[in-house]
């Protein structure tokens, strides 16, 4: 027999069992049976936004539960035409969106290649856009969706985290990772680590880097014409004397360049306009659309209102909006290896 200290100890750990399990289950008193209650898995069909909605995508909302976490498979592509049969075996095409699919493949790439400033031209512009969205497309959602686990992160974890103060020194709200958090550093955070609309994404991408045939695209994967002043950047042909010594940033990766711009206008003070309206079209549940955001950006180009203009019109010549319904698919990840030049 257990002594009563013993019993005392049992007693209590059963109790507590009983609690956590009455927390997850529901009685029904007809049957005399328990139901375990369980909370239903979000797959990547649920990020899909419903149709004519007027509240923030889903997809900048959730976050799929199925997303894969292996190393992508490396797929060999050896010309135009082994890329356009890829995009039809993934149900990725025209055919395919213009029938409302907004499921998006995880597809990586290490660098466009001297080539495609070639191909480029020799090929349709419909076509030559259509190659250049689909391939950052998914690089952009997938920014995006690290941003939202980032976010979850902030928005539960305790403010003496040590992941969390990372984050916070990432987004220069500390000045070191060994700090905890206030609550109002919380909130601001939060303002800060949030997604950018593929639209707008896509459409300085595209004016950027010329449609992935700029020098410094094809260089060093700079696709949004991000200024270096550490000495290691990529100088220009004809610099501005009077911003000092400075280059375009490279990156290691397409995927690493989107991060860094996402990153820019997540902190640059430059663009705390476009932050600011963004919390507040999700405090009110509403779409968060490139062609809201891109009337704050008339501080990424020296042509200012001029600029913001050429990236609305981007937007809506091209229908880019539709891109900001997108989602990224449970399939495996794909990594795409052309031919060597």
């Amino acid at each position: 027999m257990l002594k009563k200290p013993q019993t005392l100890i049992a007693l209590t750990l059963l109790a507590v069992l009983l609690i956590l399990y009455a927390a997850n289950s529901q009685f029904n008193p007809e049957s005399d049976t328990v139901t375990i209650k369980q909370t239903p898995k979000t797959v990547a069909a649920d990020l899909a936004t419903p149709p004519d909605s007027d509240e923030t995508q889903t997809s900048f909302i959730k976050i799929s539960d199925e997303r894969p976490t292996k190393a992508p498979k490396d797929v060999r592509i050896d010309s135009l035409d082994e890329l356009m049969a890829l995009f039809d075996s993934l149900n990725y095409n025209t055919q395919s969106w213009q029938q409302g699919n907004r499921e998006v493949p995880r597809l990586t790439f290490e660098s466009v290649s001297e080539r495609w400033q070639k191909t480029s031209n020799q090929i349709p512009v419909q076509q030559k856009k259509m190659v250049f969205f689909r391939l950052l497309a998914p690089l952009i959602l997938v920014a995006n969706e690290n941003i939202l686990l980032e976010r979850r992160l902030i928005e539960t974890a305790p403010l003496d985290d040590v992941v969390l103060q990372r984050i916070a020194l990432k987004y220069k709200i500390t000045p070191d990772a060994d700090t905890a958090l206030t609550e109002a550093q919380r909130q601001t955070l939060l303002e800060e680590v949030d997604i950018m609309p593929p639209s707008l994404v896509l459409a300085q991408a595209a004016e950027e880097s010329g449609w992935a045939t700029s020098r410094f695209t094809v260089e060093g994967n700079a696709f949004f014409g991000q200024w270096d002043f550490s000495g290691k950047g990529m100088i220009p042909k004809q610099q501005r004397k009077e911003l000092g010594n400075y280059g375009l940033a490279r990156f290691d990766t397409p995927l690493a360049s989107v991060e860094g711009y996402m990153l820019n206008l997540n902190t640059n003070n430059a663009y705390k306009k476009l932050r600011e309206l963004r919390a507040s079209l999700r405090a009110d549940n509403k779409p968060i659309t490139g062609m809201e955001l891109a009337g704050t950006l008339d501080k990424y180009s020296e042509r200012g209102q001029a600029y913001i203009d050429g990236i609305r019109q981007m937007i809506s010549y091209n229908k880019l909006d539709q891109v900001d319904e997108a989602y990224l698919s449970d399939a495996a990840p794909l990594h795409l290896i052309p031919r060597p030049d």
